[in-house]
């Protein structure tokens, strides 16, 4: 048997320290020689990302950082040429990593392993940023579920294992961290436009989720779709930096009972959805996953897109979610689903347009997540709503924000009208008095014209 060598982790979804299997792997592989925590900025994901979620990693880098005392090291360039260059320079003989099952993330890490000396023999594998792999879950052929109900259905019975435990102790070396990839991160923390970030780090991960948990949790299946009320966990910027993993959510909801805890399970199962589907096709991140819209007829409206960019659509409802989004780089779901209508069936604009947008600006922005929810929406993804479920922006609104609160928060020119009054300005003499934009469009005819496109279509 080999002496221990030190080892690397190499950290990606997987900002934390606690319920970390491969931090734990890393260590004992090495023992006292030490591991190294090592962040790589890949210029492929940073060009990418946009402002919001650059300013994202680079805070929550800093807070692992300080949860690793001040040992994590960043650099910057392509992971193939990074990684084995710190395994050689501390004299290493493994790489540890939480499994990449993400069509370029499975490629890069391919091309990392193969870079390694041996063959990749020290490649190390452990645990993934999912409760259950993706992959994983199967039916009864051996295949990949396609529908969302008989999935989460299986997802349940496969079950996931207890959180890891965190460790009693970090041994970890110190290596200079690149100039340029430090720049890189203050560069983006300081970005112009920003939105305000939550808090970040796994200890203000831990607290939000302990706040949701008393407080919210027995009324989340009641309140989750209502905007206007702090009734959902806010904690999908955290999940998808992998400051918090979504098993020791898991752990804590056992032995919870009640419809609110069921439906936030119900809503882990969702994300883990289609990290599954994108796992099995990769190419439906930027493409229709069903193909019987393929010949639908789009439209590009640039300043109807702007429009609804910077929430001045005239739709008081798909206005304030997107100016939520603006200024705080995330957007309620159910307001996610309006204003994703809006764009895809009263604008007649394809759902990626969109997606990219969302990308853009969310702090929480997960191209499985957001990609496939854009897709269920227009009708060409994964238990699709039906094309001819067209959302009134203004139903919508009155159902899920009866008191209007939620359009006056975030529609200052409408804060002049009262009640569910706040949905249809142009219901009242005074509703355009401070400025509000005029609609764009007229719901009523646009719906007609989209099943006309979707009839035409299916022919």
């Amino acid at each position: 048997m080999s002496a221990p060598a030190p080892s690397v982790l190499w950290l990606r979804r997987d900002l934390r320290v606690g319920d970390h299997p491969a931090l734990l792997a890393a260590q004992e592989a090495a023992g006292a020689t030490g591991t190294v925590a090592l962040f790589v900025l890949d210029p492929a994901l940073w060009a990418g990302a946009g402002p919001v979620r650059r300013a994202w990693l680079s805070a929550s880098l800093r807070a692992l950082d300080g949860d690793l005392d001040g040992r994590l090291v960043l650099r910057l360039g392509d992971p193939a040429e990074v990684v084995p260059a710190v395994l050689a320079e501390v004299g290493g003989s493994s790489v540890h990593v939480s499994r990449e099952t993400t069509g370029y993330g499975a490629r890069r890490d391919g091309r990392v392993r193969a870079a390694l000396p041996d063959g990749g023999a020290g490649w190390v594998e452990t645990g993934t940023p999912y409760a259950v792999g993706p992959g994983r879950v199967r039916n009864g052929s051996g295949d990949p579920y396609k529908v969302f109900t008989p999935f989460s259905r299986a997802w349940r019975e496969h079950g996931w294992p207890a959180p890891a435990p965190r460790p009693s102790h970090l041994d970890l070396l110190e290596l200079r961290s690149d100039p340029e990839a430090e720049r890189l991160l203050d560069e983006a923390s300081g970005a112009d436009d920003l939105p305000e970030l939550p808090e970040p780090g796994e200890t203000a991960a831990l607290r939000r989720w302990q706040s949701f948990l008393e407080e919210d949790l027995p009324t989340y299946h009641l309140d989750r779709d209502r905007p206007a009320l702090e009734g959902t966990s806010r904690l999908s910027a955290y999940l998808k930096i992998g400051a918090l993993h979504p098993r020791t959510l898991l752990a804590d909801l056992t032995g919870e009972t009640g419809e609110g805890a069921e439906r936030y399970v119900t809503e882990l199962a969702w994300r883990e959805f289609y990290a599954d589907v994108l796992h099995h096709r990769p190419d439906s991140a930027w493409r229709d996953l069903r193909t019987e819209l393929a010949a639908l007829r789009y439209e590009e409206p640039e300043d109807a897109v702007e429009a609804w960019r910077q929430g001045r659509t005239g739709y008081p409802m798909v206005d304030a979610g997107m100016r939520q989004l603006l200024a705080t780089g995330w957007m309620h779901n159910r307001v996610r689903m309006v204003t994703a209508s809006f764009l895809t069936k009263d604008l007649h604009v394809w759902w990626p347009v969109g997606a990219r947008w969302f990308l853009e600006r969310l702090v929480d922005g997960d191209v499985a997540s957001n990609n496939h929810g854009w897709q269920w929406v227009a009708g060409t993804g994964t238990d699709a709503a039906p094309y001819f479920r067209v959302l009134n922006p203004v139903s919508q609104g009155e159902r899920f924000d009866p008191d209007g609160d939620y359009v006056r928060w975030w529609v200052p020119e409408l804060r002049h009208l009262a009640g569910s009054a706040a949905h249809r300005p142009w219901d009242h003499p005074d509703g355009y008095a401070h400025g509000y934009p005029r609609r764009l469009v007229d719901h009523a005819e646009e719906r007609r014209e989209a099943l006309a496109r979707h009839a035409a279509a299916r022919r």
